[in-house]
């Protein structure tokens, strides 16, 4: 790894003020309706703050969870976190379209998605650390020609910021909590460099399916070494090993594309509804190797219906010059454990 000069240090102190940078969800959308995420920038301190579908957390800094914390229950739905008191009404097969107030660049890494089933206890209710999670799609390294590479965090980035994801067509109804996660590894060469930010959504699942695949505790998803934890991104790379269980048979990823929010909803609260499907539904594509596409769903509305459109356009790749030795790009004011290390060079 390349040392630390007085130069990082300096960049690691000016971005200490910047750290929110690192962003987190800010509302979910499906089928053309919008739902509130958890506001960290304002939830926290207010004293009756909405019921929403996302999980509360304590990482107010819009910090991570690091690997030494990866057998707490930290990295179950990230910080401290709280069972959120809504849910969200989600067919079977629909897509759910999670959208980030931001990213930074430098953080290069996978997207990943699960589920596990509150059962009958229900997700507002239901112990996070009994939760069994298990992979609904996985994304990684794109192309790994030139170091850093480009990950799933850079087609995130290009999709504004966001990410589509999709409810498999035959999982079982029920209550479910649906763990979004990317991990950042411009530092994952070092023993406990990488980081995760894990963001949890209540959602209620309806359909007729059948499949409940067995789960993983959060607490037992990854290790610090982990092959795909303890990763070094500044080299030419042919593949990557997504950490975590492995994805069931049959389930995939779909092409990323945007989605069209046409109303804002409330999450709903209570016991299970039974609710109607949406209207309106996502056509998911899974996706194929290089070059990926990235599908636009166009949503419109009539008096009667409700209709979601998708078309393809290709990624563009990213123009952005990028060296052949890059130094590491440090995560600054989210621990000291960095500094010091940066102090020491």
């Amino acid at each position: 790894m390349p040392s630390f000069t007085s130069k990082t240090l300096l960049a690691a102190l000016a971005g200490a003020a910047a750290v929110n940078a690192h962003g987190h969800v800010k509302n979910v959308v499906v089928n053309g309706a919008s739902f509130q995420g958890y506001d960290i920038n304002s939830f926290p301190y207010t004293q009756n703050p909405p019921k929403v579908a996302a999980w509360t957390a304590s990482n107010t800094d819009n910090g991570f969870v690091g690997p030494e914390s990866f057998a707490s229950s930290d990295i179950i739905c990230h910080k401290n976190s709280a069972n959120a008191q809504g849910r969200i009404v989600v067919a079977a097969g629909d897509s759910v379209f999670v959208q980030w107030d931001t990213w930074p660049e430098s953080h290069h890494g996978p997207v990943i998605d699960y589920l596990a089933s509150c059962g009958n206890t229900g997700c507002d209710k239901i112990e996070k650390t009994a939760l069994e999670f298990f992979k609904i799609a996985e994304a990684g390294l794109v192309n790994g020609a030139q170091a850093p590479g480009r990950w799933a965090s850079d087609v995130l980035i290009d999709n504004n910021n966001s990410w589509m994801i999709k409810i498999p067509a035959n999982i079982r109804p029920g209550q479910y909590v649906l763990r979004h996660e990317i991990i950042a590894l411009h530092s994952g060469g070092d023993l406990n460099g990488a980081q995760n930010y894990p963001q949890c959504f209540n959602i209620e699942v309806t359909g007729s399916g059948t499949v409940l695949p067995q789960g993983v505790k959060g607490t037992s998803l990854y290790t610090p070494t982990d092959a795909g934890i303890r990763f070094n991104i500044y080299r030419s790379l042919d593949s990557y090993p997504i950490p975590g269980p492995a994805l069931p048979a049959g389930f995939a990823p779909v092409a990323q594309g945007s989605s069209a929010i046409v109303s804002s909803a409330t999450a709903i609260t209570g016991v299970a509804t039974n609710a109607p499907a949406p209207i309106a539904t996502t056509t998911a594509v899974n996706v194929v190797p290089s070059p990926t596409t990235i599908v636009t769903s166009v949503v419109q509305t009539s008096a009667a219906q409700t209709s979601a459109v998708q078309t393809a356009v290709p990624v563009q790749t990213s123009t952005r010059p990028i060296s052949t030795r890059p130094q590491p790009t440090r995560c600054p004011g989210l621990g000291r454990r960095h500094l010091r290390k940066v102090a020491r060079a």
